[in-house]
């Protein structure tokens, strides 16, 4: 939590103390002389009065949001009548009506009236910079809370394209007649969804979270093509609390069985693999599937389907430029994707 910013009172009663000391210290070599110690009581008084007057008309003025020329102006002209007000009670206080001095009263005006435009103008600075401050304060705060919001429908934007795609698959084993393993799936499909909603809404999660959730995911195709998916995970140790985007790894898996495994007549692999080096995190989902030449799949990200694109737009808002995201057709034979991101644990 950042720390509060002192009060006016703290400010006005810290201010005018220290003031208070400066001229007891200045008029030291003159306190032996009779009245002086009372007539700079006096002065301080007036001018903390006046002060506390000049509040009032300082915020009305802030209020109009007038430009700083405007606002000096008045301030300037606010000043010079309170303060020779503050310096004309106290002398004829003091003095009486017989002994007044104009002279004396005319220097303690234009000395009252430099000392208030002076504080007019500390109250400016510092209640501007306030406004401003609570304003970027407000603005970051419906920044963060937009950043949120888009980052949930991104999320919640994968949750109908998988249910879709799931459901196809049902809907193909009960027309093959399979109805052990439509049942089957049915039940995986509904611990998964069960899952994914009670998971609580967070931009990002745990490696080792995800894992689990990409597990489930892939329990339910492995229902669906049987022997034709195989799974190869090589994940780091110390990679697995790290943090990841919310949702990253089930639309990458689900990419790689629907445009490189379900393609091939005997089926393929999924690799997943995780790193830790030099403070970044390194994922990597690779996967059998039909050359770019015969693909239907994008070469590329950018151009992907809803999934990949999904996924490129969260990295972007979580991460801004500090991160990778390539898609590639390896030598090996194999689709991959590889992620690297900042490494937090």
């Amino acid at each position: 939590m950042a720390p509060r910013f002192p009060s006016f009172w703290q400010l006005q009663l810290a201010g005018w103390g220290c003031f208070y000391l400066m001229v007891l210290v200045a008029s030291a070599p003159f306190l032996k002389e009779p009245g002086t110690f009372r007539d700079t009581n006096w002065f301080v008084a007036a001018l903390f009065t006046s002060s506390c007057a000049l509040r009032l008309i300082c915020r009305k003025l802030i209020a109009r949001s007038l430009p700083w020329v405007s606002l000096e102006l008045r301030a300037f002209g606010w000043s010079v009548l309170i303060g020779s007000t503050a310096a004309f009670v106290p002398d004829l206080w003091i003095s009486g009506l017989g002994e007044f001095s104009w002279a004396g009263w005319l220097v303690n005006a234009l000395q009252c009236s430099v000392v208030l435009i002076l504080w007019c103008n500390v109250y400016f600075s510092i209640k501007l910079w306030l406004l401003a401050a609570r304003e970027r304060e407000r603005l970051l705060r419906a920044e963060a809370e937009a950043r949120e919001a888009r980052l949930s429908a991104l999320r919640y934007q994968l949750n109908p394209h998988f249910l879709f795609n799931s459901l196809n698959a049902v809907s193909t084993l009960v027309l093959d007649g399979n109805a052990l393993a439509a049942n089957l799936m049915l039940s995986q499909i509904g611990d998964l969804l069960r899952a994914t909603l009670d998971r609580e809404v967070m931009p990002e999660v745990s490696l080792s979270e995800e894992i689990a959730l990409t597990k489930q995911y892939l329990a339910i195709e492995q229902t669906r093509l049987g022997e034709r998916l195989k799974v190869e995970y090589a994940i780091a140790p110390n990679s697995l609390d790290c943090k990841v985007p919310n949702m990253l790894l089930q639309p990458l898996v689900e990419n790689a069985v629907r445009h490189g495994i379900a393609p091939l007549v005997d089926g393929g692999v999924i690799q997943i693999q995780s790193s830790v080096s030099d403070s970044r995190i390194r994922i990597i989902v690779r996967n059998s599937g039909p050359p770019p030449e015969v693909a239907a799949e994008p070469a590329n990200v950018s151009s992907g389907g809803i999934g990949l694109q999904n996924i490129g737009q969260r990295l972007k808002m979580l991460y801004g430029d500090d991160h990778k995201f390539d898609l590639q057709w390896t030598r090996s034979g194999f689709w991959e994707v590889a992620i690297e991101l900042p490494s937090v644990a």
